[in-house]
């Protein structure tokens, strides 16, 4: 008798551990939030009106946009003590249309809470998503679907595209000019092709983006489009009225790497 109530002592022991084991807190899940990044597209210092308002670049060449748009992909967030997020991949591609202006604010949901200082991007859509299969890329990636910003004959995404008109475009155009730059580096019979992703890091300069589960702040970012024309490479119009899949098209890759730049963070707008 002794002994079986030993053994049923020890099995309680053990189930007992057993339980315990299994609401082990160490596993409990990670506190997120929300946050939203804005992007507000100007010219210089002026709003970006398509269609209506007239700039003029560094080549003293005047001009009026009537489309401008670009894909942000590949967001990682980081904390001042060098900890990075990485948003998932298949929550991170967003289109951003001038003439959408809900394109324009994009939120980032499941963001673990915490202050953020900073963020990185790529302007573009990377390799593995260009060519991975069709199924993959819905939403503003799916070709049908994106405003015109895949190339069917170059089987690629077009990662920024701004049109417009100017005096000193060709008359053979309509008096029309447009950049549609893309490519991604892929190899083609045993070549790399044009690679115009451009990978941004910008600081946040202030307190930072504090994301907590009760509280969604929200980024204030500013795209330059003057700076596709006045970046590291002055572009004329009159010289270059149309470039997509060429080798100038690095040049202008270039420029509009510059385009970004951090304005504020608004807390829980």
């Amino acid at each position: 008798m002794k002994a079986t109530v030993t053994t049923g002592l020890l099995l309680v022991f053990v189930i007992g551990i057993f339980v315990l084991a299994c609401t082990d807190t160490s596993t409990d899940p990670v506190n997120t939030g929300k946050l939203r990044i804005a992007f507000d597209n100007v010219v210089s210092t002026s709003d970006l009106k398509l269609g209506t308002a007239t700039y003029q670049n560094a080549a003293g060449e005047s001009f009026t946009i009537t489309k401008f748009n670009y894909f942000i992909s590949n967001i990682k967030l980081h904390k001042a003590d060098g900890s990075v997020y990485v948003v998932p991949q298949d929550s991170s591609y967003f289109l951003i249309q001038e003439e959408k202006p809900a394109s324009q604010t994009i939120t980032l949901s499941s963001v673990p809470t915490g202050n953020y200082t900073g963020m990185t991007f790529t302007v573009g859509v990377d390799s593995a998503r260009s060519l991975a299969n069709i199924s993959l890329r819905t939403g503003v990636l799916d070709p049908a679907l994106n405003d015109g910003m895949y190339w069917d004959w170059n089987s690629g995404y077009i990662f920024m595209k701004i049109e417009g008109t100017s005096t000193v475009a060709p008359a053979t155009q309509n008096n029309t000019f447009f950049y549609h730059i893309g490519g991604f580096g892929g190899g083609y019979n045993g070549k790399k092709t044009i690679n115009n992703l451009r990978t941004i890091t910008l600081a946040f300069t202030d307190s930072g983006a504090n994301v907590q589960s009760n509280a969604v702040p929200s980024v204030r970012i500013t795209t330059d489009a003057m700076k596709i024309f006045n970046g590291s490479t002055k572009l004329s119009i009159a010289q270059y009225p149309s470039v997509m899949f060429d080798d100038y098209s690095p040049n202008i890759a270039n420029n509009y790497a510059q385009m970004f730049s951090y304005d504020r963070t608004l807390a829980n707008p």
